[in-house]
């Protein structure tokens, strides 16, 4: 769907019958969607939104801009005219609530507050007019408890403690069991915790309450829980949220009254079909918080037939305007719906595949927007493992399947245990009864998250989906005692925290201990192992299948694998893989080849050297020949050794030690002393920034050339075998046109003498890495003497920000995360500003010099959704990556060639 950009504007406040939904960047998702239903004429309670330019003013200014309470004070004049009541007035008072709606869906992490226009004066006024003074109380308190909690910052656990104290003395277990004059006393009680705890009277004039509330949500924007939603979401910090003033409806007014969420399709499956939650007599917020548990929205038929049909015409409507599964949350009060909210739904990767999918089917979408549908970390999640069906279990439960996937760990009951242990390496699952916002840290940690109320809307469902956790919602057979950190099973055994749970998002079961898990049927699609449209497929199979078939016809981008040998070439042409876009050839001198590359590195003589050589020459050529078998008919890019030589030498102290054992002995030890000697002046203090790459081949006469006979030799054998290789020398670390050029020259003379050897004409293509930043802003140089460049991002990343991966993620990349200063880490997401700029610069001097040069990417990014976007963007011919990220690239290499500037289902 395309969204426009919110013009520019002289107002702060629309009424719900002037936006729609393309104004989502004024209006929120929230306010443009209250719009474009009321547009539609479904029926939404009257309102009026004030927008996102209103919330940056405040924050920006500490103040409301000066035009805001004027035009808020007219159009809830205009409101009240329409309603015919006035804000909190006595008799017969008009409420409203006033709630938070942010560009993108946010769930949970801002302020809403409803009811506002109560007050011991008014609650008179609605009892009287409902004809239900139970229903004004219950109403009442509820005000009280969110308005102090969100506006005024008391702690939210003593009004749920007074709240619980109320239902034991009466030896109830649910708030609606809790009679009018229960609620009168509780209302009292919760006036004296603001006093107490906020230094203030609960306010009685309802509109220092509305106005105070707005400003509440204003400051929401900026809460802890928001900030770290918006960098684990990566939504941008500077969008501000919009504030959605709107009259109160009641589904707690009676058993005829309630409130639901629905989806037009299921969430976690895709499915076709009814599915949501419903509560009698109750308010939205207690099908979220997952209190009292809901049941399912199917039962709405027989509760109040009239209602549902009425929600089922709806649901098909907003389905097939917004083409796209669609959220809905929907009050009933005495038997009249109300649309208080839509939204494209969050789903699960799977539901995603299959509703875009569907939706082609249905002439709905195309296969275009079909893409923008899908992302390649949905994809990503598809191919994780799966628990063993034929597995020996112990199940001691089943919840709703909430979020799918096959999550194991230690379980723990709180969010800073969560994190905690996270932290030290320990992989855990969240217990908790429901969960709330302020569990976002420990939700983004764990590995599942596991709840004994609430369904597929509650909180804990919501945002696990968002996030691609594995959750299970609503076991009711699990009793959780967090302040003891135990769960008590059915049959009575106890899980104490630390102990290891297994929770399966798909079916909703709960296992004790470790579960095995087998292979995602995706990967054996993949792997060739599963065939889409055999009697045995999978449904979600052939989804995929689809999609990828739209991503390859649709991108430009080409996609390579990073591999090292045969077997990672071939699973990597399983997977899609049009070729290598990197070898690393130091992998091949590993194992039982060290002792030849010792001898390399310990020769003294030219004789030695060259011996060494000899002896490594007929071992890479054979392990090139197995990779231009394996890729044949398909480029294969070859880096020279990269690594400083000291890699292939034992560790220093080890072989310290032995050497000072053997003198102490008086034992032979001449060629570990010779390693040692090699070892110690071999050693750097920083190697990467060493002797290593082109540098190698530079001051180690024979290395590269060795290299450069070993691929041509192979090129030449598989050629005569009637094959295709297409081999391409890679030489690393390159920093200046000089360094190229001497190693080109030399390689050209060598295959020239493979070729006049063995009668083969080769068209072996030479290139470079470019991984310094002197590379890059000499590319149009280097290019003279390169017929490719492949940008190695991860040292490019290393050497443009000064810091050494392997050392700096474990010690300040967490707090430079959670402080904002990388909204991800910039191993993850390529770093557009710095890295990307000079990639950028990079390409396009390269081509000023040499329009026909081929450029790729080898580093990890290859592999990385939004990387992949960005190197489509700037002319890149193919990335390369990992076998089992090459799906992902190939995805999103074909939605980054669809992307239309509107798109966005996050």
């Amino acid at each position: 769907m395309s969204e426009n950009k919110a013009p520019h504007v002289a107002k702060f406040v629309y009424d719900f019958t002037e936006g729609n939904k393309d104004l989502k960047d004024l209006l929120g998702g929230k306010g443009a969607n209250l719009a474009e239903m009321t547009n539609l004429g479904l029926p939404v309670p009257p309102g009026f939104t004030i927008t996102t330019e209103a919330c940056k003013g405040y924050l920006e200014n500490g103040e409301e801009p000066a035009a805001l309470r004027d035009e808020v004070s007219a159009h809830l004049d205009a409101l009240e005219a329409r309603m015919g009541k006035k804000l909190g007035q006595a008799d017969d008072p008009l409420l409203v609530s006033v709630r938070s709606g942010a560009k993108f869906s946010m769930p949970g992490m801002m302020d809403t507050v409803l009811n506002i226009g109560l007050s011991d004066k008014s609650v008179q006024g609605l009892a009287k007019q409902a004809g239900d003074e139970r229903f004004a109380w219950d109403s009442y308190r509820r005000l009280i408890q969110m308005f102090g909690k969100t506006v005024l910052g008391v702690e939210g656990d003593l009004f749920e403690e007074a709240l619980e104290k109320a239902k034991d003395a009466k030896k109830i277990k649910v708030d609606t069991d809790l009679e009018a004059a229960d609620l009168k006393k509780l209302v009292t009680a919760f006036k004296k915790i603001v006093k107490k705890e906020a230094g203030r009277d609960f306010p009685q004039d309802p509109r220092e309450q509305m106005d105070l509330a707005v400003k509440a949500v204003f400051e929401s924007w900026n809460g802890d829980r928001a900030k770290l939603y918006r960098r684990q979401e990566r939504i941008p910090h500077d969008l501000g949220t919009a504030v959605n003033v709107c009259s109160m409806v009641f589904g707690n007014l009676g058993p005829d009254s309630g409130t639901g969420v629905a989806f037009t399709r299921d969430p976690a499956s895709g499915h076709q079909g009814v599915y949501g939650d419903y509560l009698q007599n109750a308010q939205g917020e207690d099908v979220v918080a997952g209190i009292r548990n809901t049941v399912p929205l199917a039962e709405l038929e027989r509760i109040d037939k009239k209602s549902y049909d009425q929600l089922m015409q709806i649901m098909e409507t907003l389905e097939n305007h917004y083409k796209d599964l669609c959220d809905i949350e929907f009050t009933i009060e005495r038997g009249q719906l109300w649309m208080l909210q839509t939204r494209v739904g969050k789903r699960t990767a799977g539901a995603a595949f299959r509703i875009a999918t569907q939706l082609v089917d249905q002439g709905l979408i195309d296969e275009t927007e079909a893409l923008q549908r899908v992302t390649g970390a949905q994809l990503a999640q598809l191919m994780f493992p799966r628990f063993d069906e034929q597995a020996k279990v112990e199940q001691v439960g089943r919840g709703i399947a909430a979020s799918p996937g096959a999550a194991v760990g230690k379980a723990v009951f709180d969010s800073y245990t969560a994190v905690k242990w996270s932290r030290s390496g320990e992989k855990v699952i969240l217990v908790r009864r429901e969960t709330n916002p302020d569990d976002l840290d420990g939700m983004i940690a764990a590995e599942g998250i596991l709840t004994s109320r609430g369904g597929k809307t509650s909180h804990a469902a919501v945002v696990a989906r968002g996030m691609g956790k594995t959750c299970v919602c609503g076991a009711e057979e699990l009793e959780v005692d967090t302040k003891r950190r135990r769960m008590t099973v059915p049959g009575g055994h106890v899980v104490e925290e630390g102990d290891v749970l297994s929770i399966d998002g798909s079916t909703g079961k709960v296992y004790l201990g470790e579960v095995p898990v087998v292979p995602s049927p995706v990967v054996e699609y993949f792997e060739g192992r599963m065939h889409p449209g055999a009697d045995d497929a999978d449904e979600l199979v052939e989804a995929v299948h689809r999609m990828m078939a739209f991503a390859d016809r649709k991108r430009r981008l080409r996609v390579r694998a990073n591999a090292d040998n045969a077997e990672d070439a071939l699973r990597a042409r399983r997977f899609g893989a049009q070729g290598i876009g990197l070898c690393r050839t130091e992998h091949m001198f590993l194992g039982e080849r060290r002792e030849m590359v010792e001898k390399l590195i310990l020769a003294d003589t030219g004789e030695e050297r060259e011996a060494a050589l000899t002896e490594l020459l007929p071992l890479q050529k054979k392990d090139f020949v197995e990779l231009f078998e394996a890729m044949d008919g398909l480029p294969v890019t070859i880096r020279l050794l990269d690594p400083p030589l000291h890699e292939f030498l034992p560790d220093i102290t080890e072989l310290s030690v032995r050497v000072a054992l053997a003198e102490s002995r008086q034992e032979p030890h001449e060629n570990d002393l010779r390693l040692l000697q090699a070892v110690h002046r071999l050693h750097e203090q920083n190697p990467m920034l060493g002797l290593r790459g082109v540098r190698l081949g530079l001051v180690i006469p024979g290395l590269f050339a060795m290299q450069v006979r070993a691929i041509a030799e192979a090129a030449a054998e598989r050629k005569g075998a009637k094959g295709d290789p297409r081999a391409e020398v890679m030489i690393p670390l390159v920093g200046t046109v000089q360094e190229l050029e001497i190693v080109r020259e030399e390689a050209d003379r060598v295959i020239a003498e493979v070729q006049a050897a063995t009668g083969t004409e080769l068209k072996l293509a030479i290139g470079t890495m470019i991984e310094l930043p002197r590379a890059a802003l000499t590319a149009g140089q280097i290019a003279e003497a390169a017929e490719f460049f492949s940008f190695g991002t991860n040292d490019l990343t290393q050497t443009v920000w000064g810091f050494s991966r392997d050392d700096v993620e474990a010690s300040f990349f967490t707090a430079y995360l959670e402080k904002g200063i990388f909204g991800v880490s910039p191993f993850e997401t390529i770093d557009k500003d710095g890295v990307g700029s000079l990639v950028k610069l990079a390409a396009e001097a390269g081509r000023r010099t040499r329009p026909d040069l081929k450029l790729g990417v080898c580093g990890e990014h290859g592999g990385d959704p939004e990387s992949v976007h960005f190197f489509h963007e700037v002319g890149l011919d193919y990335v390369s990556c990992s076998p089992f990220r090459i799906p992902v690239a190939r995805l999103e290499a074909g939605r980054a060639a669809t992307q239309s500037t509107g798109s966005d289902h996050r």
